[in-house]
C-alpha cells in the first residue's frame, strides 16, 4: 500500500486536469453565442460595436442564421479543453508542492493561503498562455471573419451571378495566417495575455478563499461551487476588462502595412490607441455580454468540474480494483 502513494499526487493532477477540460467544453458550449457578440464588438468600430444587446443578436442572425452566433465553436471547444487542461495539471501540481511543503514544515493547515493561491495561479496560468495562445489567435480570426464574409456575401448579392464568399474553416484560418504573416503572428497579443494571467489569479484565489471559509462550517456542492466560481469570476473580468479588448484586437491585427513593414502594436500602444480613437469607453466594448458570459462560464465550470472530478475518482477507483483483482 506504501508503494502505491508516490503516484497519488500525479493520478490526481490528471483528475483535476480531465475534469476541468471537460467542464470547460460543456460551460463554453452552453454560453459560446455571447462570445462571438463580445469578441465581435472589441475588434469592430465603435460605430459598428454601438449597439444593443438584442440588435446585435439580431443582425447576425439576420446575415448569417443562428450558426453566425457559433462562429469558430470548434477551435473555441479545442482551446478551451486544453487550455483548462493545462492549467489545472500545473495549478493542481503546485498545490501538492505547497500543501506538501506545509506537512514538512508542521503547519497546522494544508490549505493554501492567499499568496500560495496566487503563486499557484500565477504559475498554472503563464505555462497555459504559452502553450494555447496559437490556439486563441485563430478562434478569433474565424469568430471575426466570418462576420466580414457574411458583408461580402451581402455586397455580392447584388451582382447577378457572383459566387458567395468563402466562409473560413479552422484549418484554412490557420493555413493562411501562417501563409501570409508567419508562425510569429500565433503569438500575436501574448504580452497582454500574460498579463491577464492575473485574471485567474485573482478569480481562483478569491474561489479558494471564500472555499476554505464555507468548509470549515459545511461540505462543498456544485451548486455552491456555482456561485462562487461566478463571484469570482464576476470580480476578475471587471478589473482586467481593458487588456482583454486589446488581446483580442491584437489577434485580428494584420502583421505588416501591406508593403511588408512590420506594424504591430505594442500592448501599451494598443491602449493608447484606443483611448485616443474612442476614449477610455473604447477599452470597455463588449463588457455586457463578455461579463454575463464569463461569470455564467466559471460558475458552470466550476459546478461541472466538481461532478466531474468526483466521476474520474469513482472510475480510477474502478479501474484500479480490477486491476489489483
Amino acid at each position: 500500500m506504501s508503494q502505491s502513494k508516490p503516484v497519488v499526487p500525479q493520478n490526481d493532477n490528471v483528475a483535476h486536469a480531465l475534469a476541468g477540460a471537460g467542464g470547460g467544453i460543456l460551460s463554453m458550449a452552453l454560453t459560446y453565442p455571447l462570445i462571438t457578440l463580445s469578441t465581435r464588438a472589441q475588434v469592430e468600430s465603435k460605430r459598428s460595436a454601438d449597439t444593443t444587446f438584442l440588435a446585435a443578436v439580431q443582425k447576425i442572425v439576420a446575415r448569417e442564421g443562428i450558426s453566425g452566433l457559433y462562429s469558430g465553436l470548434s477551435s473555441a471547444l479545442f482551446g478551451i479543453s486544453v487550455t483548462n487542461f493545462v492549467y489545472y495539471y500545473w495549478y493542481e501540481w503546485t498545490r501538492a508542492f505547497f500543501e506538501a511543503a506545509a506537512v514538512k514544515a508542521g503547519r497546522a493547515s494544508k490549505k493554501l493561503t492567499t499568496v500560495e493561491s496566487m503563486i499557484a495561479g500565477a504559475i498554472a496560468g503563464s505555462a497555459t498562455v504559452i502553450l494555447t495562445n496559437p490556439i486563441w489567435v485563430v478562434n478569433t480570426r474565424m469568430t471575426t471573419r466570418k462576420a466580414a464574409a457574411a458583408d461580402d456575401d451581402e455586397k455580392n448579392a447584388a451582382l447577378p451571378g457572383a459566387p458567395p464568399a468563402k466562409k473560413p474553416s479552422t484549418i484554412g484560418t490557420l493555413l493562411a495566417l501562417l501563409k501570409n504573416e508567419g508562425p510569429q503572428a500565433l503569438f500575436a497579443g501574448v504580452v497582454p495575455a500574460l498579463v491577464l494571467v492575473i485574471n485567474p489569479i485573482l478569480q481562483y484565489t478569491l474561489f479558494e478563499q471564500m472555499k476554505n471559509a464555507v468548509e470549515k462550517r459545511r461540505k462543498m456542492t456544485a451548486t455552491l461551487a456555482f456561485f462562487l466560481g461566478a463571484a469570482g469570476k464576476l470580480f476578475a473580468t471587471s478589473v482586467t476588462y481593458p487588456y482583454i479588448t486589446v488581446k483580442s484586437q491584437m489577434h485580428v491585427a494584420p502583421a505588416s502595412d501591406g508593403t511588408g513593414a512590420q506594424k504591430r502594436e505594442g500592448m501599451m500602444e494598443a491602449i493608447n490607441r484606443v483611448v485616443r480613437e474612442e476614449g477610455y469607453a473604447g477599452l470597455y466594448k463588449g463588457i455586457g455580454p463578455k461579463v454575463t458570459q464569463s461569470v455564467l462560464t466559471a460558475a458552470f465550470l466550476f459546478a461541472f468540474k466538481d461532478v466531474l472530478y468526483e466521476q474520474t475518482v469513482k472510475l480510477r477507483g474502478r479501474v484500479t480494483r480490477k486491476a489489483l483483482a
